[in-house]
Formats: C-alpha cells, structure tokens, sequence
C-alpha cells in the first residue's frame, strides 16, 4: 500500500523510471490504465488528469514521444468509455432495481453510482463531457448513459469530444508546467490542484442550472389587469 502510495506522489518519477526499464512497453501500459480506469466501473481509483499532466512533463522532456503518448490516451479513454457504456447497458438497469448481479454487483459502489445518475440527470448530455473531468465520476457516467439514458449515437459524439479535451488539457498543461521545479517537487499539491481545477466547469454549470431556474420571490408583485374603467379610456 505504501508503494502504491509513494507512485502516486511522483507519477513522473515512476514513469520515466519504467520507460528507463522496459522502454516502449509504457504506452501499454499508459492505455491499460486509462482504458481500466474510464471502461471499468471498479477502478475509478486510477489516477486520470495527474497521469496526463505526468505524460505531459515527460513529453516536454523528450522521455515520451508526445505522437504515440497522445493519440494512445485519447482512443483509450474513447474505448474505455464505450466499453463502460455497453457495461452499463446490459448491467445498469437491473442494478438500479437492486436486483443481485453476483461479484460484480458487490464490487459496485452504490454510493458512487446513485451519485454520478444524479449528476447525469441534472446536467444532460453535456455530463458526458463535464464528467471526464471529474475523479471517479468520470468512470461511472457512461455507465449511467449506457444503462438507457442516452441514445448510443449521441453519446459517441460527446465521448470522442469530451476524451480529446481532457487529453489536449491536462497533457497540454504538463508540456507547459510540468517541468517547473516547484511543480516537479510537489506533485501530490498539483494533483489536488488539478482536481480543484476540474471541478470548476461543474460548479460554473450547476450555478448556471441554479439561477435559470430562480423562483420568484414572494414579495413579488405580479402585473394586475387594467380596470374596466381605463380600459374605457
């Protein structure tokens, strides 16, 4: 547990370790974790954006190929996300009626999944996109899409453009500021900061839902009719 632990503080550390030892092979590996993370449903723990900004550093360095690292994270999460809705469309309704699917229905967070139908249900199609960008919500939305929420071939069209915005974003922000020292050598704060970041369109679109539907007050006075009397004159 402490090893897994010492990785996730310093992802860069151990990719550029791992590409050092078995070369090519860590962008297998890199579409293995994402494609496990976005296409299964009991491992939203993997690390996402903090695996992409580390992607991003190492690219800037000249460690990974930025050509082969890019295109490999963005048809993982593409595949990953399909494979979680066709997931979802074939176990999703029977797990919403609680009804018993074995180990896999154990496995399953109910928490986690009630949690991503409630944010699919307020923010739409657009919760495809947003939550690509959200830790653990990401790997259960196409779940929820899949389990009959949304139409396969309007889901393709966010799923392809939500994976290309979370690759060219947090990749982009690790080509540009991944390699700063004060970054490099407090990576367990980025990644909190970059969650931090990712929640925001979120709040920003749920402030927006709010305010569109704001209630009028009570003081309210509505517009009374014109009396008969002005309307004679």
């Amino acid at each position: 547990m402490q090893q897994l632990l010492d990785i996730f503080r310093d992802i860069p550390g151990f990719l550029e370790e791992f590409t050092r030892s078995h070369g090519p092979w860590i962008y297998a590996v890199l579409f293995a974790v994402v494609f496990c993370e976005t296409g299964l449903v009991i491992t939203p723990f993997l690390p996402g954006d903090s695996l992409f900004f580390a992607v991003g550093a190492l690219c800037a360095t000249g460690v990974l190929k930025l050509h082969i690292a890019a295109p490999a994270l963005f048809v993982a999460a593409v595949l990953g996300n399909t494979t979680n809705y066709w997931i979802g469309k074939y176990l999703g309704p029977r797990i919403f009626r609680g009804e018993s699917v074995g180990l896999f229905g154990r496995l399953m967070s109910r928490r986690h999944l009630e949690r991503a139908h409630q944010f699919y249900e307020k923010h739409g199609g657009a919760a495809v996109i947003l939550g690509q960008f959200l830790p653990i919500v990401r790997t259960f939305v196409p779940f929820v899409a899949g389990a009959g929420a949304m139409n396969y071939a309007r889901f393709i069209l966010f799923n392809i453009l939500g994976a290309f915005l979370w690759v060219s974003i947090c990749v982009g922000a690790g080509l540009l500021f991944g390699n700063i020292p004060f970054v490099r050598h407090n990576f367990e704060f980025v990644i909190i900061g970059i969650i931090g970041v990712s929640i925001i369109p979120v709040i920003v679109q749920v402030l927006r839902a709010r305010f569109a539907r704001k209630p009028v007050t009570a003081g309210a006075v509505a517009p009374s009719e014109p009396s008969d009397s002005s309307k004679r004159h």
